[in-house]
């Protein structure tokens, strides 16, 4: 709009104003039907303007949903914390090099022991951290299993307000990222958990978390980019890599430490867990769909601990592309082999898988009646089951099928 037209502008809306309060004055003495008559001239009026300035409504409406998603964050921002990992370090454990993946994504000064300063023998000191979020006003609080996944650490959870509580692991979940937390704490503000069901590409979306494990609360803003994405988060440099499936990609900026916070809708519903930034990429974050890991919650809710059956094997889903680069003879099920560098085996010793007779190498083709593939993965599958049950198992070994029926037992925590 150029400066004549701010003008134009300015001086409709100053006759508007006057003729709206000599119309109400009016509307006084001539009772409702000149209401009503003072009404549609201002609707009429209002119309005007938006066809003669369309340029106008675009902010007006703007400030609408800038408002509305502000309300959010300031209702939800209280459930969102801070993870704080804790560790008693020697020095020569302060000076062990950290992946640039990990220091990118957890942030540089959570790895400050890698800088090889000079620590004292057995120092506690701040080894990591990233976001959850509370989902119980008793403390039950909800992250990524890679944020506490080590055993011998210690967590504690910081609030918007400043406490801090030491925090219990109760389940760590390597099927979906997730971990379940316990504070010792009552009257909490939680965040509600909606539904991943039915999210659309183009869907607006908000992002919160303790960004670069620093500033609290830090907030982004985006939309769905794409749904029902695979990744691989922390593969190679000696870690174990995990194959995530079904993810809600977003362009809501996840920074560094925002992993496991929540990315809500606009009406303040989880409707994800953030879990990944894409490499080397901007605007590619990824989250875990809330339908995915709602069973996993309610489980440790109702037990104080996750009670799933597990299988015990490594494995990477067949696709045509992976079939005709092995040139495997089947272009669906699960490939049972090892991980990169030898570093996981195929079959964990002891597992019900090993005990069944699973062998390295063999491609589970069905599992509990359905056909592996992208969609029922054999892990979706155990998930399922519980332990105690007996899963039968089609599989091809040599280029034989062969069936099998596997106890399944607990996973152990």
């Amino acid at each position: 709009m150029n400066a004549t037209e701010k003008r134009t502008y300015i001086s409709i809306l100053i006759i508007a104003v006057i003729i709206s309060s000599i119309m109400g004055g009016l509307a006084g003495f001539f009772a409702a039907d000149s209401v009503a008559r003072s009404q549609s001239f201002l609707d009429h009026f209002e119309q005007v303007l938006k066809e003669r300035f369309p340029e106008n409504n675009s902010q007006l409406s703007n400030t609408g949903e800038q408002a509305s998603i502000i309300k959010v964050i300031e209702k939800s921002s209280p459930a969102v914390v801070s993870i704080i990992v804790s560790k008693n370090l020697t020095k020569a454990d302060s000076q062990i090099l950290v992946p640039d993946f990990l220091r990118q994504f957890m942030g540089d000064q959570f790895f400050d022991g890698s800088q090889g300063q000079d620590k004292q023998d057995n120092e506690k000191r701040e080894i990591g951290g990233g976001s959850g979020f509370i989902v119980s006003s008793d403390g039950l609080v909800v992250t990524n299993k890679h944020v506490v996944e080590d055993a011998d650490a210690e967590y504690t959870i910081v609030l918007t307000d400043g406490k801090k509580y030491a925090a219990k692991v109760l389940a760590r979940d390597p099927l979906n990222d997730l971990a379940v937390l316990k504070i010792d704490a009552d009257n909490l503000p939680t965040l509600p958990l909606g539904s991943s069901a039915s999210l659309k590409p183009g869907q607006e979306v908000i992002a919160i978390g303790n960004a670069l494990g620093e500033f609290s609360n830090t907030v982004s803003t985006g939309v769905i980019s794409g749904l029902s994405r695979s990744i691989t988060a922390f593969e190679g440099m000696g870690f174990d890599s995990e194959q995530l499936n079904g993810l809600i990609q977003t362009d809501a900026s996840i920074n560094p430490g925002n992993s496991g916070g929540p990315l809500l809708n606009t009406d303040g519903a989880v409707i994800g867990i953030n879990v990944s930034v894409a490499q080397n990429a901007q605007n590619i974050g990824f989250a875990i769909p809330i339908d995915q890991v709602k069973n996993t919650i309610d489980n440790v809710r109702q037990n104080g601990r996750l009670i799933r059956a597990w299988l015990g094997v490594r494995y990477i889903v067949i696709t045509p592309e992976i079939a005709a680069a092995n040139k495997l003879s089947k272009d669906y099920g699960a490939w049972v082999i090892r991980g990169i560098g030898n570093a996981q085996p195929a079959v964990i010793k002891n597992s019900p898988a090993d005990k069944a007779g699973i062998l390295e190498k063999d491609i589970i083709l069905e599992a509990g009646g359905k056909k592996i593939n992208e969609d029922d993965s054999l892990a979706k599958i155990v998930a399922e089951a519980k332990p105690g049950d007996h899963l039968k198992i089609k599989l091809l070994r040599e280029g034989k099928e062969k069936e099998i029926s596997i106890l399944l037992e607990e996973i152990k925590q």
